[in-house]
């Protein structure tokens, strides 16, 4: 008889609120015998809707090589693992190392993707990223700390392109991201916010002009779990997309003429 597959799933928890965990990666828990999840990120209230038998492990006192192990061995004996990631581990989720070590050991890794910080962050503030008639593009970025970023990809050069930028991973380094951004040319009177645990109970909004974001963030102590969003997207805007317009055709609306 062939071995059962050794399946683990990657769970997205969302950005903190625990009813914007997915209804897929709700059954994933409900149906998990280990959860490894991680504990300085992702609200505790989640794991409410694991089983009382569920084993779960906070993973923030784990090395890569420990948590790879963990789950491998528990998936080795049948047991249904769910890594539990903050927001969607495709945006910064450190995921592609475990899965290259996990499918080295002979396991099968699936995704469940989950609501980011980005789409919550813009939700708490009702706005739009991309503005009609304005900005398209939105840049999702980090500025280089302890882990580097590649030169091509420096905030200053990407500043440059004008439009719409969200900053991750970089609340601690409010200032140097607002002088990389006025240097690549996004105007100091552009307006901004800052973001901070987005959907948590104790969110916290702060907005200003981009250049007086950086003291209106350390007057409230901010220095994690924060994004920086600069854009026009944060104006008022009166202009009105085209999509909805009398006089704009698309193919769903002429069928129904």
């Amino acid at each position: 008889m062939e071995p059962a597959e050794r399946i683990i799933l990657f769970a997205g928890a969302g950005p903190g609120d625990p009813e914007l965990l997915t209804l897929k990666g709700k059954k994933a828990l409900e149906e998990a015998d280990l959860v490894l999840y991680a504990g300085s990120l992702v609200n505790r209230e989640i794991l409410a809707f694991c089983r009382p038998c569920c084993e779960k492990e906070d993973s923030s006192g784990l090395s890569l090589e420990e948590q790879v192990t963990l789950m491998a061995e528990a998936a080795g004996r049948g047991k249904n693992v769910v890594r539990l990631h903050t927001g969607d581990p495709s945006l910064f989720g450190a995921v592609a190392e475990q899965k290259r070590m996990l499918e080295e050991l002979g396991c099968s890794v699936r995704f469940i993707p989950g609501v980011s910080s980005l789409q919550a962050a813009a939700a708490a503030m009702g706005i739009q990223y991309t503005v009609p008639g304005g900005n398209q593009t939105v840049i999702c970025t980090r500025r280089s700390g302890r882990t580097p970023v590649p030169p091509r990809e420096d905030l200053k050069l990407l500043a440059a392109a004008g439009t719409t930028m969200v900053i991750f991973l970089s609340a601690d380094q409010a200032s140097e991201v607002v002088s990389d951004l006025t240097a690549g040319g996004i105007s100091p009177d552009t307006p901004s916010a800052c973001v901070y645990r987005a959907s948590w109970e104790d969110e916290m909004i702060l907005t200003a002009p981009l250049s007086e974001l950086p003291a209106l963030m350390a007057e409230h102590g901010i220095t994690r779990h924060a994004l920086i969003i600069a854009g026009q997207c944060l104006a008022d805007h009166s202009a009105r997309s085209l999509l909805y317009s009398p006089s704009f055709g698309h193919g769903y609306r002429e069928s129904l003429s």
